[in-house]
C-alpha cells in the first residue's frame, strides 16, 4: 500500500483515535515528548505564518492586473462577493444554533490546558513569556503587517511592467506551497495527535470530540443549502433550472470528495461546465481560476469551527468583533494555496491575530478542518460551475473574444 496515496483527513482522524486511545496508558513521560514536538511545531507555524501571507497575497493581487485583467478581477469580484455571503452568513445561522446546540464554558477548557506535569520538556514560543526552559522563535513580522506589506508591494507589482521582481514573488510562493505541501502538512497529524494526547490525559478528548461532532453537523448542513443558493442565483442569471444544473455538476462533487483537491477536479469540473450550457472559452477561463480563488465551502467550515471555539471559550461573537475577521478572511481564501489543507494553513495567521486563539485552539481548527477538508473542497469546485453560469451569462461573447485575440 503507497502510504503517499492515504488522504490527510485519514491520518488526521487516525491521529485523533490513536491519541484517545494512548492516552489511557501511555507513560507521562513518553507523551512529554508529543507535547514537546505541538509545542515547536506551534512555534513553527507562528514563524512561517507572515512568510505564508507574502508569499502567496502578494503574486495573486499582482496577477489580478495582468493579461484579461477585467475579466480576471469581475471573476475574482464575484467570487469575493461569494465568500462574504458564505461567511456571514455562517455567523447568521451560528448565532441560532451554537447556542442550542452547545454550552458555553471556561477558556481553559477549550484551550487544551495542561494539568500538572503535562508539560513539554522545554517550551518553544514566539514570544518569551518567562517561564521554565523556553526556546523563542520571532516572527519576522505580525501578521497584519505581512498583509498590509503584501497589499502594497501585489498592487505595486499589477502596475510596473517589468517582470524581475515579480518572476522573484512567483518563485517565492513555490517555495512557500513546498513548504506547505513538504512539511507543514505532513507534520500536521503528529501536531494534533499531541494536542489530543494532551486532552485525553487531561480528560477534555471525549467532551472535545463529541461537541465538535453537532457543529460538524452544522457546517456540512450549511455547505448543501449553500450550493442551491449559489445555483438559484446563476440560474436565475442564466434562465436554466437551477436544480438541474447543480445535478449536473453531481461528478465534480464526487471527485472533489475523492481527492480533496480542487485543482485535480479541474478536468471533470470543466466537462460538468460546459454541460450545463458554458461556452469553452468562459468555463476554460473561469472554472481554473476559480479553483484557486473561490472557497466559500472551506470559509463556511472555519468560520463555523472558529465561532464554535469562541462561543465554547464564552468569547465575544458579536457582528462588530466578527466582521473584520471574515473581511480578512476573504482575501486570504482568494490567496489561499491550492493543496489540502492549505486554506486553514493561510487563515492561521487571522485565527490568531484577529481573534485570539492560542496554539491549542488553532490545532483543534486544522483537525476539525482537515476531518471536513473533502466536502468543503466539493462544495467549492461545485460552486466554481454557479460563477461559470454568471460569467458567460455577464460577459461571455467578450471574455471569447478576448481568449482568441
Amino acid at each position: 500500500m503507497n502510504l503517499k496515496k492515504v488522504p490527510l483527513f485519514a491520518w488526521v482522524l487516525l491521529a485523533i483515535l490513536l491519541a484517545i486511545l494512548a492516552g489511557q496508558f501511555m507513560p507521562i513521560a513518553v507523551a512529554r515528548v508529543f507535547f514537546t514536538f505541538s509545542s515547536l511545531f506551534g512555534a513553527f507555524l507562528g514563524f512561517v505564518i507572515p512568510l505564508i501571507i507574502i508569499g502567496l497575497v502578494t503574486p495573486a493581487i499582482a496577477e489580478l492586473g495582468s493579461g484579461s485583467g477585467r475579466w480576471i478581477a469581475l471573476t475574482a469580484g464575484i467570487a469575493y462577493v461569494s465568500t462574504m455571503i458564505a461567511g456571514f452568513g455562517t455567523w447568521g445561522v451560528s448565532q441560532f444554533v451554537l447556542p442550542s446546540i452547545l454550552t458555553p464554558g471556561s477558556k481553559t477548557d477549550i484551550a487544551g490546558e495542561t494539568v500538572e506535569g503535562l508539560t513539554p520538556y522545554f517550551n518553544v514560543s514566539n514570544s518569551a513569556s518567562g517561564e521554565g526552559v523556553e526556546i523563542v522563535v520571532t516572527p519576522l513580522m505580525g501578521v497584519m503587517t505581512a498583509l498590509v506589506l503584501a497589499f502594497i508591494l501585489g498592487l505595486g507589482l499589477s502596475l510596473v511592467q517589468g517582470d524581475v521582481v515579480r518572476r522573484g514573488f512567483q518563485e517565492f510562493r513555490i517555495i512557500i506551497v513546498a513548504m506547505v505541501e513538504k512539511i507543514l502538512i505532513p507534520l500536521l497529524p503528529v501536531h494534533i495527535f499531541g494536542i489530543f494526547l494532551n486532552l485525553t490525559m487531561s480528560g477534555e478528548a471525549v467532551r472535545v470530540v463529541t461537541t465538535f461532532l453537532a457543529v460538524v453537523v452544522m457546517t456540512f448542513s450549511l455547505t448543501l443549502v449553500y450550493l442551491l443558493l449559489q445555483y438559484t442565483v446563476a440560474g436565475a442569471f442564466s434562465g436554466r433550472n437551477p436544480l438541474k444544473a447543480l445535478w449536473t455538476m453531481k461528478d465534480a462533487y464526487l471527485t472533489a470528495l475523492g481527492t480533496s483537491s480542487s485543482a485535480a477536479t479541474i478536468p471533470v469540473t470543466l466537462k460538468c461546465t460546459e454541460a450545463n450550457g458554458v461556452s469553452k472559452p468562459v468555463a476554460a477561463f473561469t472554472v481554473p481560476l476559480c479553483a484557486t480563488i473561490h472557497l466559500s465551502g472551506s470559509t463556511i467550515k472555519i468560520v463555523g469551527f472558529s465561532l464554535a471555539i469562541i462561543f465554547l471559550a464564552g468569547g465575544d461573537m458579536s457582528l462588530a468583533a466578527y466582521a473584520p475577521f471574515i473581511f480578512m478572511l476573504g482575501v486570504m481564501m482568494v490567496a489561499a494555496p491550492g493543496v489540502p489543507g492549505g486554506a486553514i494553513a493561510a487563515a492561521a495567521g487571522l485565527l490568531s491575530s484577529m481573534l485570539g486563539f492560542t496554539e491549542a485552539q488553532v490545532g483543534l481548527m486544522f483537525a476539525t478542518y482537515i476531518a471536513l477538508d473533502s466536502f468543503g473542497t466539493a462544495t467549492n469546485v461545485t460552486g466554481d460551475g454557479a460563477i461559470a453560469m454568471i460569467m458567460d451569462r455577464i460577459a461571455g461573447k467578450k471574455l471569447a473574444e478576448s481568449q482568441v485575440k
